[in-house]
């Protein structure tokens, strides 16, 4: 086969002129004209693919995937207060999603509340404002924490935001061993891409393995963390660069668990994943595939996992932001719409897709509703469900399949050598690999090697921008600021002390964090007030600049 194909390559191939393009992956990996079982000529089946259900888990990690159960639609929204939130969460739950998805402002991700001076004019601007349980009362008022699986979408401060969520489920009737949903709480990601942190590695690590043990023990539902290769391919990575750079931050989580003293078929199972679907489309479904095998592979044979389920890789995917387009922004609903079948046909377990406006502000409830309505075509009209992993023993797709994994095996041996994740980061190893490859990227665009539609060409001249784009009252943040301080009037300020300084003497020792932190909720302590408690026991992350 192999000496046909070269034949074909030099005498039939070349009667055909090429276009004057370069054919490359939008990694920027070329791609030959023409796959051949020559290609996958040492694929075994039952050691690499194997049957979905089944290690390596390569075609899936449910024997019947979307036969038995869709994704869960999980649109990530939050904007203004915790009201506003809460009205836009029942749209989306009327409208067919299966899921909520909650985005945070950024004081709330850096741990402050909404009155504080390095708050202001962001409240409530790129997510929903959350200073304390009372606000997280009412962002999930009238929705039933037992009946809906919730992400959220927070890490430095993603223990306080989960107890909260955790009392708020109280306040409902609803103990926590029926919760179900997922925090990020994935650090080690903000340290390489996002640069959301507050504490340094050590006692954020520490933090993350105590969610882990108390999860395990008392809400056995709950994914205590979604490792996120997400925002490392939004600020620039490839393709193999998030598959590598994600699964080693998931090796150094379990290896901190089991540091901690955890037994890993006790965490392992709530372990979860969240990767990015970029344009590419045959690229990114070999990286689900590819992420699903190293995973199995490395969790059984490696970290001696005995529980299939500690082996299995289960993930969430958002369809790319980094990929719209401020220009001809309805083009965006087009490349969602193929970033999500990519994402599907690759067997993720749950779906975000952007809305088109996302580049330009926060959606609209028109612009999310068409983003929802993507998902449901493909779930309902399109076919792809009926069978499971459609496109295996594709030429092109296995061979894609096993590129990745040997890649993201190259990665995994220069991280081993540099002293390990943190040691990587330290040295801004994966902060510099990220800025080549977006600078790579960019070069691309301006030299127009790579096409973008709208942007460098079939651009339209004098282009007038006719979406409705959402607008966040000014006023929002005011009231926030006036209900927090409202808050700190009336709770009982002895009970919120006591808590504080229990939570900080466990903070000086080694109990795990996750009863303290519930009992300064409960009494409302706020978020900020929890955060500056931590603050004065571990410090705060100063990254030292690497370029």
């Amino acid at each position: 086969m192999r000496q046909e194909t070269e034949r074909w390559r030099k005498e039939t191939y070349p009667k055909s002129k090429e276009r004057d393009v370069e054919f490359n992956s939008v990694s920027g990996e070329p791609i030959k004209e023409l796959f051949t079982p020559a290609d996958i000529e040492g694929l075994d089946y039952l050691r690499d693919l194997g049957f979905p259900g089944e290690y390596p888990f390569t075609r899936g990690v449910q024997p019947n995937m979307y036969r038995g159960r869709l994704w869960t639609m999980r649109q990530f929204a939050g904007f203004g207060t915790a009201r506003e939130s809460n009205q836009r969460y029942k749209f989306l739950l009327e409208n067919g999603q299966t899921g909520l998805s909650v985005a945070f402002d950024m004081p709330t991700l850096m741990g402050y509340d909404s009155d504080h001076p390095f708050s202001e004019g962001e409240v409530g601007r790129c997510g929903v404002a959350i200073d304390s349980l009372a606000d997280m009362e009412i962002l999930f008022d009238g929705i039933p924490l037992d009946k809906v699986s919730t992400s959220m979408t927070i890490n430095g401060p993603a223990a306080i935001l989960w107890a909260m969520y955790i009392a708020a489920a109280e306040k409902q009737g609803v103990s926590s061993d029926k919760l179900r949903g997922t925090i990020q709480n994935d650090i080690l990601k903000e340290y390489i891409a996002q640069k959301s942190w507050i504490f340094p590695p050590e006692p954020s690590m520490r933090i993350i393995t105590d969610i882990f043990a108390f999860g395990a023990e008392h809400v056995p539902q709950w994914n205590t963390i979604s490792i996120s290769g997400y925002h490392i391919r939004e600020a620039g990575a490839t393709a193999v660069q998030e598959l590598a750079f994600t699964l080693a931050d998931g090796f150094a989580y379990v290896e901190a668990g089991i540091k901690a003293g955890l037994d890993v078929d006790k965490f392992a199972p709530r372990l979860s994943f969240f990767f990015n679907s970029h344009i590419d489309f045959f690229e990114e479904i070999a990286k689900y595939r590819a992420a699903r095998r190293i995973w199995a592979r490395y969790m059984k044979e490696k970290y001696g996992a005995k529980n299939p389920r500690s082996w299995l890789l289960r993930f969430h995917t958002q369809t790319a932001g980094c990929s719209l387009t401020a220009q001809q922004p309805e083009n965006n609903i087009v490349r969602t719409a193929f970033e999500a079948l990519a994402a599907v046909l690759g067997g993720t377990q749950s779906l975000h897709t952007n809305s088109m406006d996302e580049v330009l502000a926060l959606p609209t409830e028109k612009a999310v509703e068409i983003a929802l309505r993507t998902q449901q075509i493909i779930a309902y009209e399109t076919g792809v469900t009926n069978t499971i992993d459609p496109l295996a023993g594709s030429y092109y797709v296995e061979y894609l399949t096993n590129y990745m994994e040997e890649k993201a095996e190259e990665y995994f041996r220069k991280i081993e050598e540099l002293g390990g994740v943190l040691k990587a980061i330290e040295k801004g190893f994966f902060q510099k690999e990220i800025a080549d490859a977006a600078y790579q990227y960019q070069k691309a665009l301006e030299k127009k090697e790579r096409i973008l539609v709208g942007v460098n060409e079939f651009v339209k001249e004098n282009e007038t921008l006719d979406i409705e784009i959402l607008k966040i009252d000014p006023k929002l943040e005011e009231e926030q600021i006036a209900r927090v301080r409202k808050l700190r009037e009336s709770r009982d300020n002895v009970a919120v002390r006591e808590k504080l300084d229990a939570l900080e003497k466990a903070a000086r020792g080694n109990d795990n964090l996750m009863p303290y932190i519930l009992d300064a909720v409960r009494v409302y302590a706020t978020l900020g007030e929890i955060v500056q408690t931590l603050k004065n026991v571990f410090g705060e992350y100063r990254e030292q600049p690497i370029f």
